[in-house]
Order: C-alpha cells, then structure tokens, then sequence
C-alpha cells in the first residue's frame, strides 16, 4: 500500500514493478509468434539455460533491444528441431520466427520468453543468404574465377586446412600417403576451426597465412570431416566465398556432405563429398599424367625393338655385300697393285742411280774448286804475314830506327819533353838512357 510523505502518495519500488508485472500479466496473457535477429545466444552449459540477445536492425542498425530466456527443456527441444531441418545448431546471428511471452519480474526486469522457434524461417533466411552471396559474386564477376586457374601438372603440395584431429584429415592423409604407386605428396597442416560462427574467421586467416607463402603451393585443400550436412551455413557467407574465388592458387574443398551445395563448393576449382574423394583427385591428376607417358613408354621400346631389329639385318646385309664387293675388287686389283709396284720399284732404281752419279760428279767438282780456292787463299794470307812480319818493331829498329820512352811511354812530339827529363832509347840490339838538356822546338830533323 502507498504511504502518505508531506502530502505526497508515495510507491515503493516493489510496489510499481508488481503493479507493471500484474499490467503486463492482464494485457500479454497469451503467447505471440514474433520475428527477430538472435544477436547472442547466451547458452550457458552448467544449467542448460540460455538468455538470448533479441534485436531488431533497420539499415544496419539497432532499433530495439530486449533479453529473453530461453530454458534448458524448450532449448533441447528446439536445437533438436534445427539441426533435423537446417542441418545447424541454434546460434548467433540467426534470423528466427519465434513463439513467446511477454513476462516480467521485479527482480530481473522485462523479458521475452521463447517458447518455440520455427525453422523453416530460418531455413528461408539461410538459403537468401546463399542466393544473395551467389548474386553478389556473380555480379562481381569473381564466381568463376578460382574455377579458371590452371591446376599445375603434377600437384603435390598442398596447404591443408582442417582441424588436426579430424577423421577426414587423417582419411585424406592417409590415401595419400599410402598410395600403391608410390606418387609422392607434400602436405603442410594449416589448423582452422570449420563449422560454427566462428569458422569464417578462422579459415579467412589461414588463407592469408598461405597467400603470403603462395609460391610454395600448387593446391589448397580445406577438408571437414565426420559433421554430415550439420554446421554448413558458414560456406555460404560472401567473405568466405569472395576470399576462395580470388585466391592465387586452386582450392578445393571436401567439407563432408552429399545434399545441399554450399556456395564455397560451387566457386572453388574443384570439390567432393568426402576427403577421401579430394585425395583421390589429386592421385587421378597424376594417373592423367603417367598412365600417357607409361603408353608412350611402351610405344617406344615396342617401336625401338622393331627398329633396332629392322636395321640390325639391313645392317648384317650390307655388311655381306660390303665384304663380298670388297673381296672381288681386291682380286680385280691385286695384279695391277703388283704391277705397279714392280714398275715404280724400277723406277725408283733408276732414278736413284741416276742421282747418285749426278751427287758423284757435284762432289767432284766441288773438291777442286774448295782446293783452289783454299791455295789461293792460302797465298793471299803468306803475302799478308810476310807485311805484318814487316813491319813489326823489331824489324823496323833493324833497319836503323829507334824508340825514345818518357816515363815508359813512346814520346811523339818534343812539346812532351822538358829539361832534365829522363829518356830511354830502345835500339834494335840494346838502350840507351839520356837526361835532356834541352829541346829545341824550331828545328826539322
């Protein structure tokens, strides 16, 4: 009941939000189907509740706002119903047709109640999204863009993206590495969450990882594994499939599921059911490869052995006629060869005995002209001993001449000489030694 406060009705603030809680109760006593965006689910494991973030947006943006609980027996229920229709669990950020109540509490305020939800609105707001994404992407003219790349001859290395535990990682590992021809891959794990709200995001980031290491890879290859048809929704968001159709190098995808393509599987190079088909891909792009050249192979040795065959006895022919041909022309010039022989050996004897008499008669005539020569010349040099023997000093101070030495030199002009000098006059037989008294310069002998 109110209280009266200097005149004034006053409430307690139980008592008003008992009165808006009994108003609500008589205005909203039925249950409505209203539709809204599940911003949050809020699921809160330990008691099976959840608490939902309700809104509404127009043009991006938030209008309306409003909590809502959703209890563990309706919530177990319902995510039942969405995973058998949508193939994916009650989430964030799903648009929903929902049936509730307006209730409300003193303590915890305004609520709406969720009582069911209908999936086939859902259902319907999903396959827009898909519809929109594919829209977008084809008038951005990049839908069929990854499709167009060239997948290298042999591919075999390949940036993985997958969760490491998965049984579709170790699956595709496993048909690769244990292939019965032996073809060697290379294969480096690149770890990404791949189903639920939070899988774009993780597989975006691995593509940039591997972008930037591009030139190391011929193949990406995102494998999901063991979840069938559940948690898809995902493949079909535009950022995901615009990062997959503008990638560098081919991607191909096996996320596990036979019914409902997904637009990330539509625009990638090439994709699969399950991984084991994508790693039975890759082993065919090598079968397309050596099965040719294994024929080609056989072709050749086939074709060489024939060949070789075929010019082994064109060979062992010719060599019968070669050795034939060879015979009888060595017969048909035997005699001639010998008569040739003989005659250039006649040949060569006379010609030799003419050179040599012609050698005799050079010989000859050289001997007499060498010793004419030699007595001449030994005549001109008698001539020339008898000058120098002539004229050689001895012979010359016989005939009366002398030689006058100043300090042992002979002295040639009386400007040498000066007074009181000392001279040593050699004779033909004997010397004289003479002190000079004086030199007259003016007079001829």
């Amino acid at each position: 009941m109110p209280e009266k406060l200097n005149e004034k009705t006053v409430f307690s603030l139980l008592e008003v939000t008992k009165s808006i809680q009994r108003t609500l109760a008589e205005r909203y006593s039925g249950s409505y189907w209203i539709k809204a965006e599940m911003n949050k689910l809020n699921f809160y494991s330990h008691s099976g509740h959840c608490y939902p973030e309700l809104v509404e947006k127009q043009d991006g943006k938030v209008v309306v706002q409003i909590k809502s609980n959703l209890w563990r027996d309706d919530y177990n229920n319902i995510n039942t119903k969405f995973l058998t229709v949508l193939k994916e669990p009650l989430k964030d950020g799903i648009k929903m047709l929902f049936l509730g109540k307006i209730s409300f509490d003193p303590t915890y305020g305004l609520a709406l109640r969720i009582i069911d939800i209908d999936p086939s609105y859902t259902l319907g707001d999903l396959e827009k999204e898909k519809q929109d994404t594919i829209k977008r992407m084809k008038d951005e003219g990049i839908f069929e863009k990854n499709k167009a790349l060239s997948l290298s001859l042999l591919p075999q290395r390949i940036a993985v993206i997958s969760v490491e535990t998965s049984k579709g990682y170790a699956d595709f590992i496993k048909v690769l590495e244990t292939n019965p021809w032996s073809y060697t891959f290379f294969h480096f794990l690149f770890p990404s969450l791949l189903q639920g709200e939070k899988a774009v995001d993780s597989i975006i980031n691995q593509l940039q990882k591997i972008k930037k290491v591009k030139s190391h890879f011929d193949v990406v290859a995102i494998i999901r594994g063991g979840g069938g048809d559940v948690g898809l929704s995902c493949y079909n968001n535009y950022q995901l499939a615009k990062q997959i159709a503008s990638f560098p190098i081919p991607v191909i995808t096996g996320i596990g599921h036979a019914t409902n393509e997904t637009v990330v599987e539509m625009i990638s190079f090439s994709n699969a059911i399950t991984p084991t088909k994508i790693a039975e891909f890759l082993l065919q792009q090598f079968h397309n490869f050596s099965v040719p050249v294994l024929h080609a192979e056989e072709k050749i040795r086939d074709r060489s052995g024939r060949l070789i065959a075929n010019e082994r006895t064109k060979f062992q022919a010719e060599i019968k006629l070669f050795s034939s041909v060879t015979a009888n022309m060595l017969i048909r010039n035997k005699t001639a060869l010998e008569s040739q022989v003989k005659s250039l050996s006649q040949q060569a004897n006379f010609l030799f005995n003419n050179r040599k008499q012609y050698l005799y008669s050079i010989r000859e005539e050289l001997r007499k002209d060498t010793d004419a020569y030699l007595k001449n010349e030994a005549a001109g040099l008698g001539n020339i001993e008898k000058n120098v023997d002539n004229m050689s000093p001895k012979n010359v101070m016989k005939r009366g001449y002398s030689i006058t030495l100043l300090n042992g030199k002979a002295a040639k002009n009386v400007d040498d000489v000066q007074e009181g000098d000392v001279l040593n006059t050699l004779l033909y037989e004997g010397n004289i030694i003479s002190i000079v008294k004086s030199a007259d310069k003016g007079k001829e002998p």
